[in-house]
């Protein structure tokens, strides 16, 4: 499957830790960032996958699961440390849930928002992917 956790880089201090996102961090240029918050129990959010788009997901706060699924094999990944994030490349289905009480979710993306680019009904992305579309 083509995810992958990556550790941010960490400085550790005992006035409070520090954790930076960097070109280097992550193989992409960042074009757009936007965060989850207040998501209430029980909701879910993501249920999606992206054409071109690539994003990175940190739990800031808290945790989640992060259901993957590229249309042959499913995978739960619990975000719950704000310096490791998952790399989700295109193609990858994703579904976001069981979020803890007060949990904040950072998305950095590859590219800006584009509605042509989100595949929202998971028949449609099973279609999609078995037709190899994928990065078109």
């Amino acid at each position: 499957m083509d995810i992958e956790l990556i550790s941010i880089p960490k400085i550790e201090d005992p006035r409070g830790n520090l954790s930076v996102i960097e070109k280097d961090n992550i193989p992409f240029s960042i074009q757009r960032v936007y965060y989850l918050y207040d998501v209430p129990s029980g909701a879910e959010r993501g249920g999606h996958a992206h054409k071109n788009l690539k994003e990175f997901l940190i739990a800031l706060s808290g945790s989640f699961d992060v259901i993957v699924n590229d249309a042959t094999s499913e995978e739960t990944i619990t975000l719950n440390k704000p310096n490791v994030g998952l790399l989700i490349n295109q193609g990858i289905w994703r579904e976001l849930k069981n979020f803890s009480a007060g949990s904040v979710c950072l998305v950095v993306a590859s590219e800006t928002f584009e509605e042509e680019d989100y595949i929202r009904d998971f028949d449609d992305f099973l279609s999609y992917i078995k037709l190899g579309n994928l990065g078109e």
